[in-house]
């Protein structure tokens, strides 16, 4: 029993990884918006059939709304879409090296939205962490004259994506509504798709790449159903049977193994600045987390 936990594990954590690798492979095959789009609409065609019901009873009754819609707004399809569009400027290399970044995004967060207070210790962590962002962004120029003028744009966007992933994070802790998990993931799917629909007709009225070619294809269906579906299903499964906090410090595993996923399938290969950068991060989440840990 214990191995299957782990083989889960390590698939759900492939499955998680292989979506940078995949929105970069595809990046000119279809624009970022309709990609996300057709992600959320696959997911709500498998979903509703089994939770339509269920919403149609609960909804009329559901408490804080106004956390749904905002958990909707940001996880639901701004996350995934900035990730994409990320990956048009920057390598998977980069990009991927920046989920380690999560821990500092919900950290600073917590603080407006859960009134959470942040130690001298955890902000000396959160600058520690975002020095190696900047000499992953910079690529290695960090301390010459130009370094902020030369932060790539797609690593911002990806950086970005981070942020709203944190801010989705500390959202999950408000909620108070009483959905299972099946139809919590099908309201944040209407929620996100509803979120980009002015991004994805902006895209579709300004020539962008629309039409679904076969790789495209194939990408958005990974997307919907192999790292959100079933690699939601697997993190489930794994939290239960390790526990929340032991299952959580493997996240760190990702950034590792989306490179070497970047090396095999996109010929992309790290340079000495993303070791130092993501040690740096490393360091600086380490740091933020030590009180926390005590």
């Amino acid at each position: 029993m214990r191995a299957m936990v782990w083989l889960v594990l390590l698939a759900t954590l492939l499955l998680w990884s292989g979506n940078w690798i995949i929105a970069r492979a595809v990046r000119d095959d279809i624009a970022p918006g309709i990609a996300t789009a057709g992600r959320l609409v696959v997911v709500l065609l498998i979903l509703l059939p089994f939770t339509f019901s269920g919403l149609k009873k609960k909804f009329g009754q559901l408490q804080g709304k106004p956390v749904l819609l905002a958990i909707g707004f940001f996880g639901g399809g701004l996350h995934l879409a900035f990730q994409w569009l990320g990956l048009h400027y920057t390598t998977a290399t980069s990009a991927t090296l920046y989920l380690s970044t999560a821990p500092i995004f919900i950290l600073l967060l917590a603080r407006p939205l859960l009134g959470e207070r942040i130690s001298l210790r955890q902000w000396a962590g959160v600058a520690v962490s975002f020095c190696g962002v900047a000499l992953i962004g910079t690529q290695g120029r960090l301390f010459s004259g130009a370094s902020l003028a030369s932060f790539n744009v797609g690593d911002a966007l990806a950086l970005a994506s981070m942020a709203f992933w944190g801010a989705y994070t500390v959202l999950l802790r408000m909620r108070r509504d009483a959905l299972d998990m099946a139809e919590f993931l099908a309201v944040l799917c209407a929620m996100g798709l509803v979120t980009l629909l002015p991004w994805a007709a902006y895209e579709a009225f300004h020539g962008m790449q629309v039409d679904l070619s076969a790789r495209g294809t194939v990408a958005v269906l990974y997307s919907a159903v192999g790292s959100l579906l079933l690699a939601g299903a697997g993190w489930a499964y794994v939290v239960k049977r390790l526990g929340a906090a032991r299952a959580g410090v493997t996240m760190h595993l990702m950034p590792g193994i989306a490179v070497l996923l970047s090396m095999i399938f996109l010929d992309e290969y790290p340079g000495w600045y993303h070791g130092a950068g993501i040690a740096l991060i490393l360091a600086g989440v380490a740091l933020s987390s030590w009180r926390a840990a005590r």
